[in-house]
């Protein structure tokens, strides 16, 4: 068999691997929000039982491609999955039984083996592409890449519906176990056809390189945060939780929208280099653009609790307001991901993406706790009301990035990430 043929099928092994992650990882992000909705948590309660998945990502993204440097990708990979399988076990075994703060506990236990799975297993199949590819071939690596990670945000929002549809097909029990079986098939798939080789580095790197150095990189870490956290202050507990309680939907329903707007944002994603081609002029984007574009997402998004105070139709304003929302934020996160790649030198760039996606953890987790905690003081209102504010910081913290040097890194291979 020759090198292109392994290639491809290692490849293939990786991408698998990755969907069926993806698939359940947004699957039991709506099992676990809208049945503990159900069985009347609060909204504080239910961002509590996110945190800790939201916390252990950060801790993950930070040492993961140190980890995997040294001991190869397949080990990370393996260890991503077969964590997976053993978060949605345990959560399956959950008594009803238990007392609230004893199941929060639990909870926020088995999601916290789940956040170090997902991003154990994201760092490892976005690194093994970049292996696999013959070296000096940039356009297959592109096109990899842009398969990886195009249908990544696609089967997360299915993910979403699946976890919607499954738990009011099935129930919250066996829907858990239904997708850790899955999970399981997966992982055994991985262990016979990759090899423990890929991705282990020559030169063991040193701990702490796993921390930024570079002023540029810190600045855009923390515009990230606070888009990432923009997003998440409305989108974890605060809007599902509306749709729900607010607008009568069913979990068939909310998990339809959440699939339907995270497929939609991927899809905007991958066409960023295209739709900002006018504002660019056909040429890479600077921080001006990245700074543009996070004023205007806190712009689009007042719109919605203004609409909501002036007694516009609800739905309709909510489904409106965050379908602009979803726009503009895909093309802001795009130029995010294509600066961190510009800003980083080439012998660091695996150690600077590393730290950027910790801070994109980070907003995660602010975004989580205050989604719960605004809801629950003000409503959906205060929620988006966070959401503007958080917004403007991401824009007026794209103010403070240096312009970026000449660089051969493609604009059009830069993609945005979750």
């Amino acid at each position: 068999m020759t090198d292109a043929r392994i290639s491809v099928r290692h490849y293939a092994t990786v991408t698998a691997a990755y969907w069926a992650f993806t698939l359940t990882d947004g699957a039991l992000r709506m099992l676990v929000l809208l049945h503990f909705n159900q069985l009347g948590y609060t909204p504080v309660q239910l961002a509590f039982l996110f945190l800790l998945y939201e916390f252990f990502g950060i801790v993950t993204n930070l040492v993961g491609g140190w980890m995997a440097a040294r001991t190869g990708l397949r080990l990370t990979l393996v260890l991503g999955l077969a964590l997976q399988v053993v978060a949605l076990g345990l959560l399956a075994l959950l008594n009803q039984e238990w007392s609230m703060a004893a199941s929060v506990a639990y909870v926020m236990g088995c999601q916290a083996l789940s956040g170090i799975a997902k991003d154990l297993t994201k760092m490892s199949a976005k690194s093994a592409v970049k292996v696999l590819v013959p070296t000096g071939d940039d356009s297959g690596l592109f096109t990899w890449v842009a398969v990886l990670t195009g249908s990544k945000n696609a089967l997360k929002g299915a993910g979403f519906f699946v976890g919607g549809f499954l738990l009011s097909a099935l129930g919250f029990r066996e829907a858990l176990f239904v997708m850790s079986a899955g999970v399981l098939l997966v992982l055994i798939f991985v262990l016979s056809l990759l090899p423990a080789s890929i991705g282990q580095a020559k030169k063991k790197p040193k701990f702490s390189g796993i921390l930024s150095n570079s002023s540029a990189i810190n600045r855009l870490s923390l515009a990230r945060l606070a888009l990432f956290a923009a997003r998440d202050v409305w989108f974890v507990v605060s809007v599902p939780i509306f749709f729900s309680s607010v607008l009568g939907w069913s979990a068939a329903q909310v998990g339809g929208f959440m699939a339907l707007w995270v497929i939609a944002y991927g899809g905007v994603q991958s066409l960023a280099p295209v739709l900002l081609a006018r504002a660019t002029g056909g040429s890479a984007p600077g921080p001006a653009l990245a700074s543009v574009l996070g004023l205007a997402l806190a712009a689009v998004t007042a719109l919605i609790p203004i609409g909501l105070y002036f007694g516009f139709h609800p739905a309709l304003t909510m489904l409106g307001g965050l379908t602009l929302f979803g726009a503009i934020f895909a093309l802001n996160s795009s130029v995010h991901s294509y600066l961190v790649l510009a800003y980083s030198d080439t012998d660091r760039v695996s150690q600077s993406v590393g730290f950027y996606y910790m801070a994109n953890a980070c907003g995660r987790l602010l975004g989580t706790l205050l989604s719960g905690v605004l809801y629950q003081q003000g409503g959906v209102a205060a929620s988006l009301w966070g959401a503007v504010v958080l917004s403007a910081a991401a824009g007026i913290g794209a103010m403070l990035l240096p312009p970026v040097a000449a660089t051969a890194v493609s604009w059009a291979g830069a993609k945005g990430d979750e």
